[in-house]
């Protein structure tokens, strides 16, 4: 135990009792997400570049597809929450989820080991495993979140806003555990600059090991410490939940009428063929094959799915303050959308830009560009007790900011860190260098907003939640994730081009920037090449705007996350008085 823990860990269960400030069972949950944070984020970061090129697939689509794998895998967790509440209980879909990440991590490996030899039947092997790792995390997310709530004695739930950050710092410690390894391992160059695209099955290898590793820790140690302050085990079977697991005066099991259920289909066909008309026939987007699929197919699915489910559960509801409490968390939920879609550029188009117009040198090390991610990790496990720390200071001079608004602030911070980094590639042109301390900087800044917004989430969702469907609702709040991670799909494929594509088509004999302004037209040869080396001919789009250069790009998501930040935190006082006394 470092000391860290000691501090805010010291001998707490004594015969069931909590003594201290968090019980034992915090710990053993922090540990289990800490490595599958590492398998998680560990493949992440290797994952665009491994699809690029290894399995030879082009940037555009595979921001869409990347996009569409996050918000699977938080979309998923609804129907974890779901199998969990009514079935099998947390535990059980803790074992199963972290099973199958495993499993999943292990498929990614074989791709990654045969793609040279039969690229056809590595890019097959990688289709199974990335769904095998989204029902993996389905299973696994809601339940381990969900299971930190119950920990507490009702007349301590205060301290969940501190939990959840300590809970959180876990999941980063993972996360930059896995940022680091992974990458060294997978993502290997030479001297010269070359890739050796063999070494991404080793950084997958990981991955699966670590998410073992994870799995072993919770089966070992559920029995012993993951209980309630009076000694029973949580997240049981739902048939040996006790009234005891209840608010007093709540019912035991969620009650869906089928006119709810015939509702909530009807929003949900409605809506998703009304998202596939505004979000594929509007937006100016080329087909681009299986990220055709994605955008047409999977994003709507995801939007729709979310207002169908909301609807389902508030038909549910038995009381006002129910009702208003569950409206916090789903209006919340919408403004989240904008952080994850602006935060989840990481995995994707800043990594892109991390390879192709970043000076990535640190103290004469050339850094790899899938590890660059790994400051927001290092960042959070630096950050996330002295925040943790702040909030309980705060809270008792009783000047604690309202959770909606400490999310208008995570709002607003992930908003700078787009403007300064966009006034930094500004005047870079096509084939500038970006100083690798402005993404450490953005990271850090983003860093302070994701410790404002997503513990704070996952804490008011606890703190809010009916507990007949807490695990629902925690699926609810991660469909906003999974809406984001959508979004940041379709917004980073407007990334426009960068670095080596100019360099690339200058050794073709091109002036690529003269082929974007449409000052000449490639002839057949040079098309040719210019797709075989996956350089764009035509600038990007988004809602009818071209976006001509890094600048334009940026300013997207300091436009859309300032605007939602200041909305956010304009009506927080509405929501403070709609969440009936809870903080």
């Amino acid at each position: 135990m470092d000391d860290t823990e000691a501090l805010n860990a010291p001998d707490l269960v004594v015969e069931g009792k909590t003594k201290g400030k968090h019980p034992k069972g915090l710990w053993v949950l922090f540990g289990t997400e800490m490595w599958e944070r590492f398998n998680f984020y560990g493949m992440r970061a290797l994952l665009t570049l491994f699809m690029v090129n290894s399995l030879l697939m082009k940037e555009g689509e595979v921001t869409i597809i990347y996009g569409g794998f996050l918000a699977l895998c938080y979309l998923t967790p609804m129907l974890g929450g779901f199998i969990a509440d009514r079935f099998l209980g947390n535990r059980y879909c803790i074992i199963v989820g972290g099973s199958l990440m495993a499993i999943g991590q292990f498929l990614m490996f074989m791709s990654a080991s045969t793609f040279d030899s039969n690229l056809g039947s590595a890019q097959m092997l990688m289709w199974v495993a990335l769904g095998v790792i989204i029902f993996g995390n389905g299973f696994f997310k809601p339940n381990i979140s969900s299971m930190v709530g119950s920990l507490y004695p009702k007349q301590e739930k205060s301290k969940l806003d501190s939990a959840f950050t300590i809970f959180y710092m876990g999941i980063n410690l993972g996360a930059f555990l896995g940022q680091f390894i992974c990458p060294f391992l997978g993502d290997v160059k030479d001297a010269g600059g070359f890739r050796d695209v063999h070494a991404f099955k080793w950084g997958f290898l990981a991955a699966s090991i670590a998410m073992v590793i994870g799995t072993l820790t919770f089966v070992l140690l559920k029995n012993r410490y993951v209980v309630t302050p009076e000694g029973r085990p949580i997240g049981g079977l739902p048939s040996q939940n006790t009234a005891a697991d209840f608010e007093e005066g709540e019912s035991q099991t969620a009650n869906f009428t089928g006119k709810s259920i015939g509702i909530a289909v009807a929003i949900f066909v409605l809506t998703f063929f009304g998202f596939q008309y505004l979000f594929v026939d509007r937006v100016g987007f080329g087909s681009v094959g299986m990220g055709d699929f994605v955008k047409g197919v999977i994003y709507p699915f995801i939007y729709s799915m979310g207002l169908a489910l909301a609807f389902l559960i508030m038909s549910a509801t038995e009381s006002k303050v129910e009702r208003d409490r569950i409206w916090v968390i789903y209006i919340v939920s919408f403004f989240i959308i904008f952080f994850w879609a602006a935060f989840e550029q990481a995995g994707s188009s800043l990594t892109f830009i991390a390879d192709n117009q970043t000076d990535r040198h640190i103290f004469g090390w050339n850094m790899p560009p899938s590890m660059v991610q790994i400051f927001n990790g290092l960042f959070i496990v630096v950050l996330a007790v002295p925040f943790s720390m702040l909030w309980d200071k705060l809270r008792a001079n009783n000047s604690e900011p309202v959770s909606p608004l400490k999310q208008a602030m995570g709002l607003g911070l992930i908003a700078l860190s787009y403007l300064i980094i966009a006034y930094n590639v500004k005047d870079l042109g096509n084939s500038g260098l970006l100083a690798v301390k402005w993404l450490i900087l953005l990271y850090l800044i983003q860093t302070m907003g994701e410790l404002c917004l997503s513990p704070i989430g996952l804490s008011l969702v606890g703190k809010l939640a009916p507990k007949r469907f807490a695990s629902l609702l925690f699926g609810v709040f991660f469909i906003a994730n999974a809406a984001g991670y959508a979004l940041s799909g379709t917004l980073g494929s407007i990334l426009p081009a960068t670095g080596d594509k100019f360099q690339k088509a200058t050794e073709l004999g091109i002036n690529l920037q003269d082929v974007l302004d449409k000052k000449v037209t490639p002839n057949a040869e040079q098309l040719a090449a210019l797709n075989k080396e996956q350089i764009p001919v035509a600038y990007n789009s988004f809602v009818g705007f071209e976006i001509h250069n890094l600048f334009e790009f940026f300013m997207v998501f300091v436009i859309l996350c300032g605007i939602a930040g200041a909305i956010l935190a304009m009506i927080s006082p509405i929501l403070k008085k709609m969440m009936h006394g809870v903080n």
